[in-house]
């Protein structure tokens, strides 16, 4: 953590290290989460086609038929000097034009000065951990955005 986050005081560290622990006792199969980072993302990397991700969570459930459901919670930039906490339920689409996934419920929280890191991971973590505790069903939350149902053939 002090290595992706050099500016946080060895509290601010120990917050997100607790907040991450009240995720994995949250998620519903009780395996050990599978946090990633990517310590080249430790300072801004520059422009790229994705969001650069310096540290995250996402977990997948996955269902009969391809059927998937994911949840997120990542810490990324959004520009040089500014990260975000961000959050989200995704379903696997089954729409007419395959889109590969819907983001059904999303969260953003810019780090700033009013706001620091572990403040915003914080309120990530609450929603995740509400989404969790939510219907581990697609078509639950497919019906929840007005998507169209998985048709199984």
């Amino acid at each position: 953590m002090t290595a992706l986050f050099p500016f946080l005081t060895a509290a601010d560290v120990e917050s997100l290290r607790q907040v991450a622990g009240t995720v994995d006792a949250a998620r519903a199969d009780r395996a050990p989460a599978d946090w990633e980072w990517a310590l080249e993302h430790a300072v801004f990397p520059g422009a790229q086609q994705s969001t650069p991700i310096v540290f995250g969570l996402d977990v997948i459930q996955h269902a009969g038929g391809g059927d998937q459901l994911e949840f997120l919670l990542q810490v990324v930039w959004v520009d040089p000097g500014r990260l975000a906490v961000d959050a989200a339920v995704n379903v696997a689409c089954w729409c007419e034009t395959d889109h590969a996934t819907h983001d059904i419920d999303t969260f953003r929280l810019v780090v700033d000065e009013k706001t620091p890191l572990p403040e915003a991971f914080l309120a990530g973590a609450v929603r995740l951990t509400r989404w969790l505790a939510d219907p581990h069903d697609a078509d639950h939350w497919r019906a929840t955005a007005g998507l169209p149902p998985r048709t199984i053939d």
